[in-house]
This record gives C-alpha cells, sequence and structure tokens, in this order.
C-alpha cells in the first residue's frame, strides 16, 4: 500500500511540470500585434541615457575583444 502510494507521488511529480511545460509552448504570440506599440516606446528602453550606453558598449567591446564579446570587430586595442 505504502510503495503503491510513493509510485503515485512520483508519477504525479513527473507528469505535471511535463504538462506544464507542453501548455507554456503555445502557438499563438504571448504579444498581441496591437500590444507591440506599447513595448516599442522609447520609454521602454534598459538605457536611460543612448549616447552613454553607446560609449560603454564601445568600451566593452575595445576591453573584451579578445573573447568576442558582442560580435564587434578588432582584437582588443580598441580600434575596430
Amino acid at each position: 500500500m505504502q510503495g503503491e502510494k510513493f509510485v503515485f507521488n512520483v508519477k504525479r511529480l513527473v507528469i505535471v511540470p511535463i504538462i506544464l511545460l507542453l501548455g507554456g509552448c503555445g502557438i499563438q504570440p504571448w504579444v498581441k500585434p496591437y500590444e507591440r506599440q506599447n513595448l516599442a516606446d522609447p520609454i521602454m528602453t534598459f538605457d536611460r541615457d543612448p549616447i552613454s550606453s553607446s560609449y560603454m558598449h564601445h568600451v566593452y567591446q575595445a576591453r573584451e575583444g579578445a573573447r568576442g564579446a558582442e560580435g564587434g570587430s578588432g582584437g582588443g586595442c580598441g580600434c575596430n
């Protein structure tokens, strides 16, 4: 009796997350076309100052050029 209950609980612990994961893989888009205009608003950007963030992005690419960073060219010397 105790073993059957354990097997039932284990099956439940395996099946329920699988069903939840498959339910999250729906065909319909999560963001509707009429909602995209709100997400494309400039106030939704992560960076407060685009000029400063552009400079910091350039510095990051120059410093991390040896590892590839974010696709920028150069060998870490700062020249593109």
